[in-house]
């Protein structure tokens, strides 16, 4: 079994130390690939692509299950939400290769992946209704606030323990902390923190639905709590300072035009004759235009999630090894991955779309490469295209790199 469902008593965090076991006993213990039929059994999805159609048609009576307010939902505290996963890389080796890259360490488009299912159980777990096998909620992915790594490697034979639960929720939406930790010594010690936001939805993903609120029991939780409060109104000042509403700070006029000034071409004759479009590369430089990768991926039947949509796991992992690909081919050594950044899930992806992902280097310095990826899907019939999601990734190379240079203002 690839990995255990369990609820331990053993916290590794701040966060899950002010937790105690909701369950008494784990029955079953199920593995990974069971999560994900867990995840089924509760939305009612189907396991045929055939029978998507049908599955999803049944969904329609669930609304009836459906709070009209948030008040009406029982609280639920954070012990009550609380999973924890064992991924045993060390004690079965029969698991390992899926997990396995050519560095021999663990690929970290795999992890992507457990975060997301494991992420949506969480969220399940949190507003269950007793007596109700199926959840009216469609439960989804919305973005990924950020995930932090403390180790360079992720060793592919030593188990991996994953532990979660809901930290904050708002009316319809719930943010989530994962961590994962791996097995040294006889020592779980951490890999990575993680922070997902889920919204919740009616039983056919059109509208959005309320989700039972969260009663920090403790100081700790409170704090918890607090933090998840200060993530979405930064999110929210984040958007208002968008640059497509609001011009550049003094301070980012002065960047850019630093940049303007130092590639210009000033060896033409007089200094009145400098032409805006003759530029030149400052020495160990790249052009931005330069450093893009990009990848076509056909959104098979396989990759789909509970709804019949692609996994947001699987667009995860692409758009990772997209990165990692575009972070290499620029840095000439083998990068690793530091930090991921406000992954926005902006449209589901259909079946059958082509998606189209597009990787650029935006920034350099030192030893480190920021990588954002772009993905749209094409529409064959309509002729349209569609952003879906923009991927942030912080690598830092074995060697220092090149600086990438923007040539346009854009």
């Amino acid at each position: 079994s690839a990995c255990r469902l369990c609820i331990m008593k053993k916290f590794p965090s701040v966060l899950v130390r002010t937790l105690t076991s909701g369950t008494s006993g784990s029955p079953g213990l199920p593995d990974m690939s069971e999560v994900r039929s867990k995840l089924r059994d509760i939305v009612g999805a189907s396991t045929n692509w055939r029978d998507h159609v049908q599955a999803m048609q049944e969904r329609k009576a669930l609304h009836t299950l459906l709070a009209k307010r948030q008040e009406d939902l029982p609280p639920r505290r954070m012990k009550d939400s609380y999973l924890e996963v064992i991924l045993p890389l060390g004690s079965q080796p029969e698991i390992r290769e899926k997990y396995l890259n050519v560095h021999n360490s663990v690929r970290f488009g795999r992890i992507l992946e457990d975060l997301d299912s494991l992420g949506v159980l969480i969220c399940y777990t949190h507003t269950k209704q007793e007596m109700q096998p199926r959840s009216p909620l469609s439960i989804v992915t919305a973005l990924v606030d950020k995930i932090n790594l403390c180790q360079k490697i992720i060793h592919p034979d030593c188990d991996i323990k994953f532990t979660g639960s809901v930290s904050w929720v708002g009316k319809t939406s719930m943010e989530v902390k994962m961590h994962m930790l791996q097995l040294h010594d006889g020592d779980y010690s951490p890999v990575l923190d993680a922070t997902f936001v889920m919204v919740a939805r009616d039983p056919e993903n059109k509208r959005p639905a309320f989700v039972n609120p969260l009663i920090p029991e403790s100081p700790e939780e409170e704090e918890i709590f607090k933090q998840g409060e200060l993530n979405k109104m930064r999110r929210i000042d984040f958007n208002t300072a968008s640059l497509l509403k609001m011009a550049p700070t003094a301070e980012e006029r002065n960047i850019v035009h630093d940049i303007f000034l130092n590639t210009l071409d000033t060896r033409q004759e007089g200094e009145g004759t400098v032409s805006f479009q003759s530029r030149k590369l400052p020495p160990n430089s790249v052009w931005m235009e330069d450093a893009k990768l990009k990848a076509l991926q056909i959104c098979h039947p396989e990759e789909r999630n509970i709804f019949n949509r692609i996994f947001g796991g699987f667009l995860m992992r692409k758009a990772f090894e997209l990165g990692w690909a575009t972070a290499c081919s620029y840095g000439g050594s083998r990068p690793f991955i530091v930090s991921v950044d406000d992954i926005m899930f902006q449209k589901p992806v259909e079946v059958g779309s082509l998606l189209l992902l597009s990787g650029q280097v935006c920034y350099t310095e030192n030893n480190y490469i920021q990588v954002r990826v772009h993905s749209e899907v094409y529409n064959a019939n309509t002729r349209e295209h569609h952003t879906t999601n923009v991927f942030h990734f912080t690598f830092i190379s074995e060697n220092e790199v090149p600086q990438v240079v923007p040539k346009t203002y854009g």
